[in-house]
């Protein structure tokens, strides 16, 4: 009587296949983690109904910050010029992480992109309120505070000083 070996070596041990399972799936997740913007596009959309813009700041030819515009000061990176930010609204520079926005005429403010509630990017700027996607919280043009939550506390304010019709981060 003939007997197959006790141990063959035809096929890889249970563990190498459970190893080799769990690092695709991590694989997996990593990749769909990631983000396949390489910092070139210069896409930008508009939604004058709602007085939002969204723009890189490589299409405005520069960066740009948030807080308090400071007439007359020239330091900085430039960003965008005053007629890129609509009256009432504001344009988000996705690749700068920061929201530029113009409460009343002639008076620029600049916050950062990242909601304290959950960390997600503001998505849009519409009825004077900044917005969040991920959980629906809004935001202040005028000074960046809660309007609705669940965040509770306010954007960060950046800052950017304005030069004539030059907007830069201070």
């Amino acid at each position: 009587m003939t007997s197959a070996p006790l141990n063959p070596s035809a096929g890889p041990a249970r563990r190498t296949v459970v190893a080799a399972a769990g690092a695709a799936g991590l694989a997996a997740a990593l990749t769909a983690c990631g983000s396949s913007d390489d910092g070139s596009s210069s896409t930008t959309t508009t939604n004058n109904g709602a007085g939002s813009t969204t723009q890189d700041s490589n299409a405005a030819g520069g960066a740009t910050d948030t807080s308090t515009a400071a007439a007359g000061s020239a330091g900085g990176t430039a960003l965008a010029k005053t007629s890129d930010i609509p009256e009432g609204g504001g344009t988000i520079y996705k690749d700068k992480a920061v929201v530029v926005t113009q409460p009343t005429s002639g008076t620029y403010k600049a916050f950062s992109t990242k909601c304290p509630h959950a960390g997600c990017a503001v998505s849009s700027v519409a009825n004077g309120e900044i917005v969040c996607p991920c959980h629906g919280s809004k935001f202040a043009i005028a000074d960046g505070s809660v309007k609705q939550g669940p965040a509770t506390t306010g954007l960060t304010a950046a800052n950017i000083s304005v030069s004539g019709d030059q907007i830069s981060l201070a």
